[in-house]
């Protein structure tokens, strides 16, 4: 159950490091690092608990070891791209498209009470998990993508 404030944590502590120094650009570089950071972790997780994960899948996806093990391999290169300025924009895209993707695993791992992370807990744990993936989504748009346009929004001409 510690994984959501283990998550938080990475995400905000590039920004509280990058303000107390005074860095330029410390919100946006604080943000795309902290994102960078959760990847690292959600990358590491695969290799390190990986029979927990592997819980996380429905019995009938083919391979489910070696897929736990390529995604962990995506979302450490998401982690790189993030760092890459050339390349942030289409982690920032492939992040968001693997936060909705695979959430669906861990809906069934809350309602079969499996995996690890909390999913044990069942359902209720998608009270907690829920908004924690809206805040990651909402996170990759506002620190990596708002300033491209791509949804037709530009960032306000003052920051705030």
């Amino acid at each position: 159950m510690i994984t959501p404030l283990i998550v938080l944590f990475l995400l905000t502590l590039p920004l509280g490091i990058y303000r107390l120094f005074r860095l330029q650009d410390w919100q946006r570089l604080g943000g795309v690092h902290g994102l960078a950071l959760a990847y690292l972790f959600f990358c590491l997780g695969h290799f390190i608990k990986t029979a927990g994960m592997v819980q996380m899948l429905p019995p009938w996806i083919p391979f489910a070891e070696w897929l736990v093990y390529l995604t962990g391999v995506l979302e450490g290169l998401i982690a790189l791209g993030l760092l890459l300025p050339p390349w942030r924009k289409r982690a920032a895209m492939a992040a968001l498209a693997t936060l909705i993707l695979f959430f669906p695993a861990n809906i069934y791992a809350a309602l079969h009470h499996t995996g690890l992370g909390g999913h044990q807990w069942g359902p209720v744990y998608l009270l907690m998990r829920v908004p924690l993936q809206l805040l990651l989504l909402y996170w990759a748009w506002y620190f990596c993508l708002r300033d491209h346009g791509r949804f037709g929004l530009k960032a306000p001409a003052s920051t705030f």
